[in-house]
Protein backbone atom coordinates (compact mmCIF):
# COMPACT_ATOMS: atom_id res chain seq x y z
CA UNK A 1 0.00 0.00 0.00
CA UNK A 2 2.88 2.37 0.70
CA UNK A 3 4.21 1.71 -2.82
CA UNK A 4 0.74 2.37 -4.25
CA UNK A 5 0.43 5.64 -2.35
CA UNK A 6 3.90 6.73 -3.46
CA UNK A 7 3.06 5.89 -7.09
CA UNK A 8 -0.20 7.88 -6.95
CA UNK A 9 1.54 10.83 -5.31
CA UNK A 10 4.33 10.83 -7.92
CA UNK A 11 1.81 10.74 -10.77
CA UNK A 12 -0.10 13.61 -9.19
CA UNK A 13 3.08 15.65 -8.74
CA UNK A 14 4.03 15.06 -12.38
CA UNK A 15 0.61 16.24 -13.52
CA UNK A 16 0.90 19.19 -11.17
CA UNK A 17 4.30 20.09 -12.63
CA UNK A 18 2.96 19.84 -16.15
CA UNK A 19 0.03 22.08 -15.28
CA UNK A 20 2.35 24.60 -13.61
CA UNK A 21 4.59 24.68 -16.69
CA UNK A 22 1.56 25.18 -18.89
CA UNK A 23 0.42 28.06 -16.69
CA UNK A 24 3.89 29.62 -16.84
CA UNK A 25 3.93 29.29 -20.62
CA UNK A 26 0.48 30.86 -20.84
CA UNK A 27 1.58 33.78 -18.67
CA UNK A 28 4.73 34.23 -20.82
CA UNK A 29 2.65 34.13 -23.99
CA UNK A 30 0.22 36.68 -22.60
CA UNK A 31 3.10 39.00 -21.62
CA UNK A 32 4.64 38.68 -25.09
CA UNK A 33 1.34 39.38 -26.79
CA UNK A 34 0.82 42.56 -24.77
CA UNK A 35 4.17 43.93 -25.92
CA UNK A 36 3.34 43.54 -29.61
CA UNK A 37 2.06 46.62 -31.40
CA UNK A 38 -1.67 46.07 -32.03
CA UNK A 39 -2.26 49.15 -34.18
CA UNK A 40 -1.92 47.18 -37.44
CA UNK A 41 -4.51 44.53 -36.47
CA UNK A 42 -7.34 44.27 -38.93
CA UNK A 43 -11.03 43.90 -38.18
CA UNK A 44 -11.00 40.31 -39.39
CA UNK A 45 -8.20 39.32 -36.98
CA UNK A 46 -10.08 40.90 -34.07
CA UNK A 47 -13.18 38.94 -35.03
CA UNK A 48 -11.20 35.70 -35.20
CA UNK A 49 -9.71 36.29 -31.76
CA UNK A 50 -13.16 36.98 -30.34
CA UNK A 51 -14.49 33.80 -31.90
CA UNK A 52 -11.62 31.76 -30.47
CA UNK A 53 -12.18 33.22 -27.01
CA UNK A 54 -15.87 32.38 -27.25
CA UNK A 55 -15.05 28.77 -28.14
CA UNK A 56 -12.53 28.48 -25.31
CA UNK A 57 -15.04 29.90 -22.82
CA UNK A 58 -17.26 26.90 -23.44
CA UNK A 59 -14.47 24.49 -22.49
CA UNK A 60 -14.42 23.44 -18.83
CA UNK A 61 -10.66 22.91 -18.92
CA UNK A 62 -10.12 26.42 -20.29
CA UNK A 63 -12.33 27.94 -17.61
CA UNK A 64 -10.52 26.09 -14.82
CA UNK A 65 -7.12 27.10 -16.23
CA UNK A 66 -8.21 30.72 -16.47
CA UNK A 67 -9.45 30.76 -12.88
CA UNK A 68 -6.24 29.07 -11.73
CA UNK A 69 -4.14 31.80 -13.36
CA UNK A 70 -6.32 34.60 -11.99
CA UNK A 71 -6.21 33.17 -8.47
CA UNK A 72 -2.44 33.38 -8.35
CA UNK A 73 -0.05 30.53 -9.12
CA UNK A 74 1.50 30.38 -5.65
CA UNK A 75 -1.55 29.82 -3.43
CA UNK A 76 -3.51 27.95 -6.09
CA UNK A 77 -0.55 25.57 -6.42
CA UNK A 78 -0.68 24.80 -2.69
CA UNK A 79 -4.43 24.16 -2.88
CA UNK A 80 -3.90 21.87 -5.87
CA UNK A 81 -1.14 20.05 -3.99
CA UNK A 82 -3.49 19.34 -1.06
CA UNK A 83 -6.02 17.94 -3.53
CA UNK A 84 -3.44 15.62 -5.12
CA UNK A 85 -2.11 14.34 -1.79
CA UNK A 86 -5.60 14.02 -0.31
CA UNK A 87 -6.89 12.04 -3.28
CA UNK A 88 -3.83 9.78 -3.18
CA UNK A 89 -4.47 9.01 0.49
CA UNK A 90 -8.18 8.45 -0.14
CA UNK A 91 -7.57 6.07 -3.05
CA UNK A 92 -5.05 4.08 -1.00
CA UNK A 93 -7.52 3.76 1.90
CA UNK A 94 -10.42 2.82 -0.35
CA UNK A 95 -8.39 0.03 -2.00
CA UNK A 96 -7.19 -1.24 1.38
CA UNK A 97 -10.67 -1.20 2.90
CA UNK A 98 -12.23 -2.97 -0.07
CA UNK A 99 -9.52 -5.64 0.14
CA UNK A 100 -10.26 -5.99 3.87
CA UNK A 101 -13.94 -6.73 3.27
CA UNK A 102 -14.77 -10.39 3.92
CA UNK A 103 -17.86 -12.51 3.34
CA UNK A 104 -18.39 -13.27 7.03
CA UNK A 105 -21.14 -15.86 6.64
CA UNK A 106 -19.12 -17.89 4.13
CA UNK A 107 -16.00 -17.70 6.32
CA UNK A 108 -17.83 -18.84 9.45
CA UNK A 109 -19.47 -21.73 7.60
CA UNK A 110 -16.12 -22.85 6.13
CA UNK A 111 -14.42 -22.48 9.51
CA UNK A 112 -17.04 -24.54 11.33
CA UNK A 113 -16.96 -27.25 8.70
CA UNK A 114 -13.15 -27.42 8.76
CA UNK A 115 -13.12 -27.46 12.57
CA UNK A 116 -15.59 -30.35 12.76
CA UNK A 117 -13.96 -32.39 10.00
CA UNK A 118 -10.23 -31.64 10.25
CA UNK A 119 -9.77 -30.04 13.65
CA UNK A 120 -7.98 -26.83 14.63
CA UNK A 121 -5.23 -27.15 12.02
CA UNK A 122 -7.77 -27.32 9.19
CA UNK A 123 -9.60 -24.27 10.60
CA UNK A 124 -6.31 -22.35 10.76
CA UNK A 125 -5.62 -23.23 7.14
CA UNK A 126 -9.00 -21.73 6.17
CA UNK A 127 -8.08 -18.52 7.99
CA UNK A 128 -4.66 -18.37 6.33
CA UNK A 129 -6.23 -18.68 2.89
CA UNK A 130 -8.74 -15.88 3.57
CA UNK A 131 -7.65 -12.25 3.49
CA UNK A 132 -9.03 -9.54 5.74
CA UNK A 133 -8.93 -8.61 9.44
CA UNK A 134 -11.74 -11.02 10.40
CA UNK A 135 -9.75 -14.03 9.21
CA UNK A 136 -6.69 -12.73 11.07
CA UNK A 137 -8.70 -12.39 14.29
CA UNK A 138 -10.06 -15.92 13.86
CA UNK A 139 -6.54 -17.26 13.42
CA UNK A 140 -5.36 -15.60 16.63
CA UNK A 141 -8.28 -17.10 18.52
CA UNK A 142 -7.75 -20.59 17.11
CA UNK A 143 -4.06 -20.41 17.92
CA UNK A 144 -4.93 -20.14 21.65
CA UNK A 145 -7.81 -22.60 21.79
CA UNK A 146 -5.85 -24.95 24.07
CA UNK A 147 -5.61 -22.23 26.73
CA UNK A 148 -9.36 -21.95 27.19
CA UNK A 149 -12.25 -19.89 25.86
CA UNK A 150 -11.53 -16.95 28.19
CA UNK A 151 -7.99 -16.59 26.81
CA UNK A 152 -9.36 -16.86 23.28
CA UNK A 153 -11.85 -14.08 24.01
CA UNK A 154 -9.15 -11.77 25.38
CA UNK A 155 -6.94 -12.51 22.39
CA UNK A 156 -9.75 -11.76 19.94
CA UNK A 157 -10.53 -8.45 21.66
CA UNK A 158 -6.87 -7.37 21.77
CA UNK A 159 -6.13 -8.30 18.18
CA UNK A 160 -9.40 -6.69 17.07
CA UNK A 161 -8.12 -3.38 18.44
CA UNK A 162 -4.91 -3.82 16.43
CA UNK A 163 -6.87 -4.46 13.26
CA UNK A 164 -9.08 -1.44 13.91
CA UNK A 165 -5.96 0.72 14.15
CA UNK A 166 -4.76 -0.60 10.79
CA UNK A 167 -8.14 0.21 9.23
CA UNK A 168 -8.04 3.80 10.53
CA UNK A 169 -4.43 4.35 9.45
CA UNK A 170 -4.05 7.43 7.25
CA UNK A 171 -7.44 8.98 8.07
CA UNK A 172 -5.77 11.66 10.20
CA UNK A 173 -3.77 12.82 7.15
CA UNK A 174 -6.93 12.99 5.04
CA UNK A 175 -8.55 15.05 7.78
CA UNK A 176 -5.50 17.33 7.75
CA UNK A 177 -5.86 17.94 4.01
CA UNK A 178 -9.57 18.70 4.47
CA UNK A 179 -8.75 21.37 7.05
CA UNK A 180 -5.66 22.68 5.28
CA UNK A 181 -7.24 23.37 1.88
CA UNK A 182 -9.73 26.05 3.09
CA UNK A 183 -7.04 27.58 5.30
CA UNK A 184 -4.73 28.02 2.32
CA UNK A 185 -7.63 29.49 0.35
CA UNK A 186 -8.44 31.97 3.11
CA UNK A 187 -4.79 32.93 3.39
CA UNK A 188 -4.65 33.65 -0.34
CA UNK A 189 -7.82 35.72 -0.03
CA UNK A 190 -6.47 37.79 2.86
CA UNK A 191 -3.17 38.45 1.10
CA UNK A 192 -5.05 39.35 -2.09
CA UNK A 193 -7.25 41.80 -0.17
CA UNK A 194 -4.16 43.38 1.37
CA UNK A 195 -2.74 43.83 -2.13
CA UNK A 196 -6.01 45.41 -3.31
CA UNK A 197 -6.00 47.92 -0.46
CA UNK A 198 -2.35 48.70 -1.13
CA UNK A 199 -3.32 49.54 -4.71
CA UNK A 200 -6.10 51.80 -3.48
CA UNK A 201 -3.69 53.54 -1.13
CA UNK A 202 -1.13 54.06 -3.87
CA UNK A 203 -3.77 55.47 -6.27
CA UNK A 204 -5.15 57.82 -3.63
CA UNK A 205 -8.70 57.28 -4.85
CA UNK A 206 -11.09 54.35 -4.77
CA UNK A 207 -11.68 52.84 -8.20
CA UNK A 208 -14.69 50.46 -8.20
CA UNK A 209 -13.25 48.49 -11.12
CA UNK A 210 -9.88 48.00 -9.42
CA UNK A 211 -11.45 47.03 -6.09
CA UNK A 212 -13.92 44.59 -7.70
CA UNK A 213 -11.19 42.97 -9.76
CA UNK A 214 -8.89 42.56 -6.76
CA UNK A 215 -11.64 41.09 -4.61
CA UNK A 216 -12.65 38.66 -7.36
CA UNK A 217 -9.10 37.39 -7.76
CA UNK A 218 -8.70 37.09 -3.97
CA UNK A 219 -11.91 35.08 -3.52
CA UNK A 220 -10.95 32.54 -6.20
CA UNK A 221 -8.49 30.91 -3.78
CA UNK A 222 -11.20 30.59 -1.12
CA UNK A 223 -13.62 28.96 -3.53
CA UNK A 224 -10.91 26.55 -4.71
CA UNK A 225 -10.01 25.59 -1.15
CA UNK A 226 -13.65 24.95 -0.26
CA UNK A 227 -14.17 22.80 -3.37
CA UNK A 228 -11.09 20.72 -2.53
CA UNK A 229 -12.30 20.28 1.07
CA UNK A 230 -15.76 19.16 -0.10
CA UNK A 231 -14.30 16.61 -2.52
CA UNK A 232 -12.01 15.12 0.12
CA UNK A 233 -14.80 15.18 2.72
CA UNK A 234 -16.93 12.89 0.54
CA UNK A 235 -14.12 10.32 0.31
CA UNK A 236 -13.37 10.69 4.04
CA UNK A 237 -16.97 9.95 4.98
CA UNK A 238 -16.98 6.94 2.66
CA UNK A 239 -13.85 5.58 4.36
CA UNK A 240 -15.25 6.08 7.86
CA UNK A 241 -18.55 4.40 6.96
CA UNK A 242 -16.63 1.49 5.41
CA UNK A 243 -14.53 1.15 8.56
CA UNK A 244 -17.64 1.16 10.76
CA UNK A 245 -19.15 -1.59 8.63
CA UNK A 246 -16.01 -3.74 8.85
CA UNK A 247 -15.73 -3.21 12.62
CA UNK A 248 -19.35 -4.26 13.14
CA UNK A 249 -18.73 -7.40 11.11
CA UNK A 250 -15.62 -8.07 13.19
CA UNK A 251 -17.60 -7.86 16.44
CA UNK A 252 -20.42 -10.09 15.17
CA UNK A 253 -17.96 -12.62 13.75
CA UNK A 254 -15.99 -12.71 17.02
CA UNK A 255 -19.13 -13.65 18.92
CA UNK A 256 -19.88 -16.37 16.39
CA UNK A 257 -16.31 -17.68 16.71
CA UNK A 258 -16.62 -17.98 20.49
CA UNK A 259 -19.90 -19.86 20.13
CA UNK A 260 -18.31 -22.28 17.65
CA UNK A 261 -15.33 -22.90 19.93
CA UNK A 262 -17.56 -23.50 22.94
CA UNK A 263 -19.51 -26.15 20.97
CA UNK A 264 -16.24 -27.68 19.75
CA UNK A 265 -14.88 -27.97 23.31
CA UNK A 266 -18.12 -29.54 24.51
CA UNK A 267 -17.90 -32.17 21.75
CA UNK A 268 -14.36 -33.00 22.81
Amino acid sequence: MKKLFAFIAVIGMLNFGASFNAVAQDETAETTETTVDTQDETTEEVAEVAAEEEVESTSFHAVVKKQFIQGGAMFMSFVLLTLILGLALCIERIIYLNMSTTNTKKLIASLEEALNNGGVDAAKEVCRNTRGPIASIFYQGLDRIDEGVEVVEKSVIAYGSVQMGLLEKGLSWISLMIGLAPMLGFMGTVIGMIGAFDSIQSMGTISPAAVAGGIKVALITTVSGLIVAMILQVFYNYCTSKIDSIVNNMEDASISLLDILVKYNLKK
